[in-house]
This record gives structure tokens, sequence and C-alpha cells, in this order.
């Protein structure tokens, strides 16, 4: 279980890396200036055309659908699904904001406001949020589900 636990973990960084790539891309292609770090994404979110937007929540839609799709085809039983799907999602999330940072120097800083999802509406937080979020995702499922005899 722990090989595969791992092989899942590398797969989530390597989704958010090419994820990461994605925006930053998008965001030259569509013009959009840099990130101000005392605001964050928040005020960039407007500037963005509607129709991209909506391009935009299809893509967060089929970066969900695959992980969910991994899970069921990877996961043994509807725990061991839930777990595969939790464990990639934190490797994921936590990871895009590591691929971010290693290519373009942003976020600033952990209190950076970013917008987290567009579906249904927009979620925006501060980056230390996801982040944190995730961490504490892996650890859990780390101490409690991979390694049960520790405690």
């Amino acid at each position: 279980m722990m090989v595969r636990f791992l092989l899942l973990a590398v797969f989530g960084i390597a989704m958010a890396h090419v994820e990461g790539v994605v925006v930053v891309y998008l965001r030259k292609a569509i013009g959009l200036p840099e990130c101000d770090p005392e605001t964050g994404n928040k005020e960039l979110l407007e500037k963005v055309p509607r129709r991209y937007i909506q391009i935009e929540m299809t893509r967060e839609a089929a970066t969900i659908i695959m992980l969910l799709v991994l899970a069921l085809l990877i996961g043994q039983s509807w725990l061991d699904r839930l777990m595969v799907f939790l464990w990639t999602f934190a490797f994921w999330d936590l990871f895009y904001y590591v691929s971010l940072y290693v290519v373009i120097k942003w976020p600033p800083r952990l209190t950076t406001t970013d917008v987290l999802f567009l579906i249904p509406r927009p979620w925006i937080a501060p980056v230390w949020f996801p982040v944190g979020v995730s961490s504490l995702t892996i650890v859990l499922i780390a101490v409690f589900y991979l390694l049960p005899g520790v405690l």
C-alpha cells in the first residue's frame, strides 16, 4: 500500500506542476498583469472575460473528474477510494503552490489571497488555507490510514 500511495503522491505532484504551468501560460495569453502580493488574485478575477472564467471552470471540473476516476480505478473499497482521492488531491493542491513559487515566485507569502476554485462560485482565501488543509490531510491519512499501528 505504501508504494501505491507514494506513486499517487508523485502523480499529484506532477499534475500540480502541469496545472501551475498552464495557469502561468493562460495568464500571459489573456494579458493579465502580474499579481499584486498585497491583494492577490481576487481583483484580477474581475478583469478576466466571463468566457475565460467559464472555460477555466471546465478545466477545474476536468481535474476533479481525473482525480475521481483515478480513485475509482485504484481504490479497493469505498474508504480506500476516498483516501486515494483525498491523498492525491492534497498533493496536487499543495504542490500547485510549490510549482507556482518555483516557476514565477508566486505567491510571495502564505498570506497572499488567491482564487482557490471557481466552482460553483469563486472561493477566495489566503494561500495558507489550502496549503494548511492539504498538509493536514496528508499527515492525517499517513498516520491513520497508511500507518494505523502508530497510535
